[in-house]
């Protein structure tokens, strides 16, 4: 096992155990990076996601919105030094009937497209899984991709942005989508075809 696969399953063994007693810190509140980088070789990343920062519009004022969803998730990222690839994990808590998770390019409080897949396949291209899958708590998806090639569109963050620079600049977020697989849909948790949790990518923040 290589050096970084080490880190990025002791990192998330550390977020995955805090999950089992605690709700997930509301943001990057670690005391130290979620990757030791020696020297100026990889670029770490990451996000912690909740629905709150689900950008949706009920059908209604009284509709279940996605911050009604207890779910929560942590994905952490790191970027080779040659910027040919990308090594992630992601965890996603206390949520039901996942179909699929991407990374989209966007601004924060903006939605927009899909760029990579990292589940249930990892790639620029994928389908979703089954609907109505039930109850997940615990790792959903880690593997490799490349960002080689795959651009984000000026429509959403401001200019044509090779993938890796949108990321780096902020400009994408992570979001997993539910279903239940029964109409209609946006029921409430479980049900959230358009996605369920979100969170911005930026570099973690450390605490003084």
């Amino acid at each position: 096992m290589t050096r970084k696969h080490v880190v990025l399953y002791a990192a998330a063994a550390l977020v995955a155990g805090c999950a089992a007693e605690q709700p997930m810190p509301m943001g990057f509140e670690f005391r130290a990076p979620l990757f030791a980088a020696g020297g100026n070789v990889d670029f770490n990343l990451g996000t912690h996601l909740r629905g709150g920062e689900e950008v949706f519009t009920p059908a209604t004022p009284d509709a279940p919105t996605p911050a009604d969803s207890r779910a929560q998730g942590q994905a952490i990222f790191r970027v080779s030094a040659d910027g040919n690839t990308v090594d992630f994990r992601l965890i996603a808590s206390n949520i039901d009937n996942v179909i699929m998770a991407h990374i989209h390019c966007g601004r924060p409080g903006a939605n927009g497209p899909i760029r990579m897949w990292l589940s249930p396949v990892i790639g620029p291209t994928g389908a979703p899984g089954p609907n109505g899958s039930g109850p997940h708590d615990g790792v959903l998806a880690v593997g490799t991709f490349s960002p080689t090639g795959v651009i984000c569109p000026a429509s959403a963050v401001g200019q044509d942005m090779p993938l890796l620079d949108a990321i780096r600049a902020g400009l994408t977020y992570v979001n997993v989508h539910t279903n239940d697989g029964v109409a209609p849909a946006n029921t409430g948790p479980g049900d959230f075809p358009g996605g369920e949790i979100r969170g911005q990518l930026e570099s973690p923040r450390v605490s003084d």
